[in-house]
């Protein structure tokens, strides 16, 4: 079955993750330090991304999706048992009633967004050669009528069914790597997000008798199974499939404890996070004033609005993890819980608490650069902007800004 291949598929070698890639854990320190390989200028990001593979300075700001493990099972939605008897043969109109109810997810999203929750369907379809839906839906709670002609008499199973693709996905993330030999390159890494999606294929109808002859793994034999046949040759009776439950229970991934601003452990010195061309920086907006983070120009009245402290510093494979408080306002840099799942919701500052919604993952350039990417840990998502202007809010996105918007520059204020 033909099968969409999206533009940043990852190539076949996307495990073959290089040792030196693996070992990187070299120790990043607040401030740069020596130069030990030149940092390009922003340029668009790359075409794709592959574990391993060299990225650029413009990728730090991005994020794509990779299949970690695929499983495909075929399964009933739909089913209903069926006498046809020599008086009763033609077309009959049957309504069967739902067995299974398989709903699009990844990770916690079942209200998809068109960046990297559509990658991984697209990335898990390819990886099984199998159309799969790519789009907020399920397959139905409700009765489903299906019309057939029957030409013999006997007990059929009438269904609808579905190749249900289950799996588990990563992330990769460009972040700098300790080469081995003295020097520092950019390479996509496995980054520590990573959960599970559930999609499925086109819906088939149809209905099968006991005696038919089907495929031992096709739609049709579990609908088989349904029906409970006794096979002539053992006198056994397959056992049922299993009926699968119609809710899905999700896992909340934030790590949501009690704390506040002094529970925070945080490092000396204040910095500025800004465009390349360090003429707008992240900036806080004054109390009483909203909570949205825009880019703001750094003047006399800035207020000290755009300069945050890093605290909670932690760091796992060469991926620095921070909270960014606010030096004016003693605020945290935030996800809004609400809007956590929205492609372009608002970065704000909020009241710090120890809140995977306020902990962000930073990607850094080559030591000597001052070029970062910053992702929040809870969603995923990266930061970015719509436009280089002043007021603009700087907002998330599932894959970044693959224009290189996304990467910014971290400076000592």
């Amino acid at each position: 079955m033909p099968h969409a291949t999206p533009p940043n598929r990852p190539r076949k070698g996307l495990l073959a993750l290089t040792a030196a890639a693996v070992s990187a854990t070299a120790a990043l320190g607040l401030a740069a330090s020596p130069a030990a390989a030149g940092t390009p200028p922003a340029e668009a990001a790359a075409a794709g991304a592959e574990l391993g593979g060299a990225c650029t300075a413009a990728d730090l700001g991005t994020r794509h999706a990779f299949v970690r493990s695929t499983e495909v099972a075929p399964t009933i939605t739909h089913f209903k048992g069926w006498y046809v008897t020599d008086g009763s043969l033609g077309s009959q109109t049957v309504e069967t009633s739902t067995q299974t109810v398989i709903e699009v997810s990844v990770g916690q999203n079942t209200s998809l967004n068109a960046g990297f929750d559509v990658e991984a369907l697209s990335e898990a379809g390819a990886s099984v050669g199998l159309d799969v839906q790519m789009k907020s839906t399920s397959t139905g709670t409700t009765s489903k009528k299906i019309t057939w002609d029957f030409q013999k008499p006997g007990y059929y199973g009438l269904y609808q069914g579905t190749k249900k693709v289950t799996g588990t996905y990563g992330s990769l993330n460009c972040n700098r790597v300790d080469l081995g030999d003295g020097t520092w390159g950019l390479r996509w890494v496995e980054a520590a997000d990573r959960g599970s999606y559930t999609t499925y294929t086109t819906l088939e109808e149809g209905a099968v008798r006991c005696e038919d002859a089907v495929p031992a793994d096709s739609i049709m034999r579990r609908a088989q199974d349904l029906l409970d046949c006794a096979p002539a040759a053992t006198g056994t009776r397959r056992t049922p499939a299993a009926k699968e439950p119609a809710a899905k229970v999700t896992e909340d991934r934030t790590d949501r404890t009690a704390g506040t601003r002094a529970a925070l452990t945080c490092a000396e010195g204040f910095y500025k996070i800004g465009t390349p061309d360090k003429s707008l920086f992240w900036t806080a907006p004054p109390l009483l004033q909203g909570d949205t983070v825009q880019l703001k120009p750094s003047t006399i009245f800035s207020l000290n609005l755009d300069q945050w402290q890093m605290c909670d510093a932690s760091e796992e494979n060469g991926i620095v993890e921070r909270v960014f408080v606010n030096r004016s306002s003693d605020k945290c840099l935030a996800v809004t819980e609400r809007t956590a799942g929205d492609e372009g919701a608002a970065l704000v500052q909020a009241d710090c608490r120890t809140d995977d919604l306020q902990r962000f993952h930073v990607y850094r350039d080559v030591p000597g650069s001052d070029r970062i990417g910053v992702q929040n840990k809870h969603t995923g998502y990266m930061a970015g902007h719509d436009r280089h202007a002043e007021n603009q809010p700087v907002r998330q996105y599932s894959s970044g800004r693959q224009d290189g918007s996304g990467t910014y520059v971290l400076v000592k204020a």
